[in-house]
């Protein structure tokens, strides 16, 4: 799910400045000590720049269609993925770095070709009944055009099939009125944009501002061939030791391992998010944002929000399996850091690419609403002492595909 347009007037981390602020003294220094100041500057730009004359082209409309600073405003509007045509990915070196040992024979079996059909079948189901409940609350839903994701490509640096339209998240960022287009790091991902190109020429036809990163060639070096992952024990070492699959050739990210707090963004070395990839963001988006690395104890780093979930103004989701390196500056910052409780998934659950913990990749609906896995009745419990309304019948993606 992509959060495109969020209530104007809400939160924008104006509260959060006021929490923050009063417990942060000028002992800090860095980008903490200037954590979550207002977006109202930002929120006025943008919205100034939509209505600007442009004496080329027509002006652009007073009221863009996207508009969204953090994961906690009064959502409007969202793209919802599509399982239609999963297929699962070929076995390559960048995928098999972010996969366990006992789902390389899966892998090996099945790249290159769909995803069980019974897996496909509920994945759809589930994702139609979830835009539905979207709808009720009052939310406008997009979804994006079905592809078939088996046929083959090639470039002059490889050849792949795709893998699915599934995570919008994953592949898109919206900061503030620009929709921003991840590179990508799987080369079973490196067409995965084409589905969303009818909604995003609709936004930016509305106004909307529209970029894509550079596009990598996912050339042989982008990968280290020889990465040596064969237990659990081996991915704790080499993340401490600050060694992923992908290297420095070429910027690469998803988008999904960034997250946004009003002019705060955070994000994570990972698998599929190198160091140029994050510099490329951080150029790009000052001297309005300020993007910001932040590290955990994790054997195998991609995608922040099942680790470190920012819900609300100073208020965050910090897995106990993967601690932050950085947790410290947050509470003397005076954020509220709240731990989940472990989900309940079953062992023998097929997560064929994610772990246990999407119970926490949760979608706020707004800072009382948060849509929430039907299954996960001690997260539910969590959201309620904390004074919100859970939406207990939604269940993840994540329960059907990876």
């Amino acid at each position: 799910m992509l959060r495109v347009r969020c209530l104007r007037g809400g939160s924008r981390g104006a509260e959060a400045v006021h929490y923050i602020g009063s417990r942060l003294g000028r002992t800090l220094t860095g980008w903490v000590q200037r954590t979550f100041q207002s977006t109202q500057a930002a929120t006025a730009s943008s919205r100034n720049s939509c209505a600007a004359d442009n004496k080329v082209t027509d002006p652009l409309p007073k009221d863009c269609p996207v508009s969204s600073y953090n994961e906690w405003d009064p959502l409007e509007e969202v793209i919802v993925g599509r399982a239609e045509n999963a297929c699962v990915p070929p076995f390559t070196v960048e995928v098999k770095a972010n996969t366990y040992e006992k789902y390389w024979p899966f892998y090996q079996k099945h790249g290159g070709h769909y995803f069980p059909k019974d897996h496909l079948k509920k994945a759809v189901a589930e994702i139609e009944e979830m835009c539905n409940i979207l709808k009720m609350e009052g939310v406008t839903v997009r979804r994006p055009d079905p592809i078939d994701w088996s046929l083959k490509y090639k470039t002059p640096d490889f050849e792949s099939t795709g893998l699915y339209s599934a995570m919008p998240r994953d592949i898109l960022i919206v900061v503030g009125n620009e929709i921003i287009e991840a590179p990508m790091a799987w080369r079973a991902r490196f067409f995965e944009y084409r589905a969303y190109r009818s909604i995003i020429k609709d936004y930016f036809h509305r106004g909307a501002k529209w970029t894509t990163a550079p596009k990598p060639t996912m050339a042989d070096e982008l990968y280290d061939q020889d990465y040596p992952i064969h237990s659990v024990e081996d991915r704790h070492k080499l993340a401490a030791q600050g060694k992923f699959v992908t290297t420095e050739f070429e910027p690469c990210f998803d988008a999904a391992d960034f997250i946004r707090a009003g002019r705060d963004i955070f994000a994570q070395r990972s698998q599929v998010t190198n160091y140029l990839g994050i510099e490329w963001m951080r150029r790009h988006l000052a001297p309005d944002y300020r993007v910001h690395i932040i590290s955990f104890k994790d054997p195998n780093p991609m995608h922040i929000d099942a680790t470190f979930n920012i819900i609300g103004p100073g208020l965050v989701l910090s897995n106990p399996d993967r601690p932050c390196h950085q947790i410290d500056l947050f509470k003397k910052a005076g954020w509220t850091i709240v731990t989940p409780p472990l989900p309940v998934i079953p062992d023998d659950h097929p997560l064929w690419m994610s772990s246990k913990w999407l119970s926490m990749n949760v979608l706020m609906l707004d800072e009382k609403r948060v849509m929430v896995d039907a299954n996960e009745v001690p997260i539910q419990k969590m959201f309620e002492k904390l004074g919100m309304l859970p939406r207990r019948n939604y269940l993840p993606l994540g329960d059907i595909l990876p």
